[in-house]
């Protein structure tokens, strides 16, 4: 993994969350970070498991389903889904066509609630 998700789990502020798949809970597949705010959840940082980047990836949509955990968190928490980062310039437009993100200035990219509701509609259908 890039970051030190170790470092990133003893901040305070931030929660981490792990992706797993249900017959074997002892890999993970990928991490995120979030902070819950008044009005939105901001999300630090999100990494997909080595064995999930590139062409040869063991799982695909990692990070689409990290992200609409987030969007399900934001629904929990009272912010209608609302979630807000600050993406890499080069992802601008792919997190536009990919999450429904909204790019707003600079860096910074928010998924409002029609996009929340169509990432999680996908990755945790109502049964």
């Amino acid at each position: 993994m890039a970051f030190d998700w170790k470092k990133e789990a003893k901040a305070p502020d931030r929660d981490v969350y792990k992706l797993t798949i249900v017959n074997n809970l002892s890999v993970i597949q990928g991490l995120i970070s979030l902070k819950v705010q008044s009005d939105h959840v901001f999300l630090h940082l999100i990494e997909s498991a080595p064995f999930n980047k590139g062409n040869q990836k063991v799982y695909a949509g990692v990070p689409g389903n990290l992200v609409a955990y987030a969007c399900k968190l934001s629904f929990q928490r009272g912010c209608d889904g609302y979630v807000m980062f600050i993406a890499k310039t080069k992802l601008i437009d792919h997190y536009t066509k990919v999450l429904g993100a909204t790019h707003i200035g600079a860096q910074r990219m928010v998924i409002n609630t029609t996009a929340a509701l169509k990432l999680t509609d996908k990755y945790y259908p109502k049964k």
